[in-house]
């Protein structure tokens, strides 16, 4: 009888070891549509990645007008100066939207379904690596910061609502000198071009939202040694390098050098204004100072410029 027992328990303890030797099923998205962007306007560049867990529209995710580097970025963690691929990776725009499935509360969640979409829709194929590179620290000036902490402010009823696509930035209240500017009470960054150069607005912003713009800008990593712990409402305008990679900042990017305010057709008098290490000084009571060190790079080495179909 023993030996019948055995024989007769093998066959299930070996489907028991398959079946947890199988691999867990790939995360991914539960339908997703990928279209190239419209054009827009020349000198403006809107971009929106809205939805997902965490925000109004937990079940899907709606990005407009976003580059393959701004998706590759969001779905690896990465800053934009850590990739290197194709420089058609940050002109070729597609519209992306893709349901979440259900039971998927947490943001970082998204990340290896965002990997998957890239990998199966667009043949993604990509490496890792050190690299020792130049790096900026971010410090108090010898003067001390100008920052000013942020206060809270009641809405103004006549400024466009929070959420959703959000308005235009024609439909943004204007300052004093008719630049437009965000809302009272408004969290946010926007980045726009004023006669002075590249005029960074920002309200109820910690440290690490400068620090994002300034490693964009950079293309270089910039680590926060401030000590500066608040949220704070700043304008810092600056000449910006060429070539620089803004980012989306507030469902924006920057402007090409010559447009007028807000994106507008080009000026005819070319901005004049500091450099961005003069202005971070002379208006906020910031410096950098460079240093060295090892950064992890993300590399790509296969990306198809059209993704295979819907």
């Amino acid at each position: 009888m023993s030996r019948t027992i055995l024989f007769a328990v093998l066959p299930a303890a070996a489907a028991a070891i398959l079946c947890a030797q199988a691999p867990a099923p790939s995360p991914s998205f539960e339908v997703a549509s990928i279209k190239p962007a419209n054009p827009q306007p020349m000198g403006r560049i809107m971009v929106r990645m809205s939805g997902g867990p965490g925000t109004d529209d937990p079940s899907q995710i709606t990005y407009e007008n976003v580059s393959l580097r701004d998706v590759i970025k969001t779905a690896y963690g990465v800053k934009n100066f850590q990739i290197t691929g194709p420089d058609w990776m940050e002109t070729q725009r597609f519209d992306i939207v893709a349901k979440v499935p259900k039971g998927v509360t947490a943001k970082e969640d998204l990340k290896p379904m965002l990997q998957n979409l890239l990998k199966e829709r667009f043949g993604l194929a990509v490496h890792r690596e050190s690299k020792d590179m130049q790096m900026y620290a971010l410090v108090v000036g010898k003067h001390g910061s100008k920052l000013k902490e942020s206060v809270d402010q009641p809405a103004d009823p006549n400024d466009p609502p929070e959420g959703g696509r959000g308005p235009g930035i024609d439909a943004l209240p204007k300052g004093p000198d008719g630049m437009p500017k965000l809302p009272k009470g408004r969290q946010g960054m926007m980045a726009q071009m004023s006669p002075k150069g590249l005029r960074l607005v920002a309200t109820k912003q910690p440290i690490a939202g400068l620090i994002e713009m300034l490693g964009n800008q950079l293309q270089h990593p910039v680590t926060d040694e401030t000590g500066l712990k608040g949220a704070y409402d700043f304008t810092l305008e600056f000449m910006p390098d060429e070539g620089s990679r803004m980012g989306p900042m507030g469902g924006m990017h920057m402007p090409p050098p010559g447009a007028g305010p807000g994106g507008s057709a080009p000026t005819s008098e070319a901005p004049t204004g500091p450099s961005l290490y003069a202005a971070l000084d002379e208006q906020l009571g910031l410096k950098l100072e460079p240093k060295k060190g090892a950064v992890d790079m993300l590399i790509v080495d296969r990306i198809e410029k059209m993704p295979t179909e819907n």
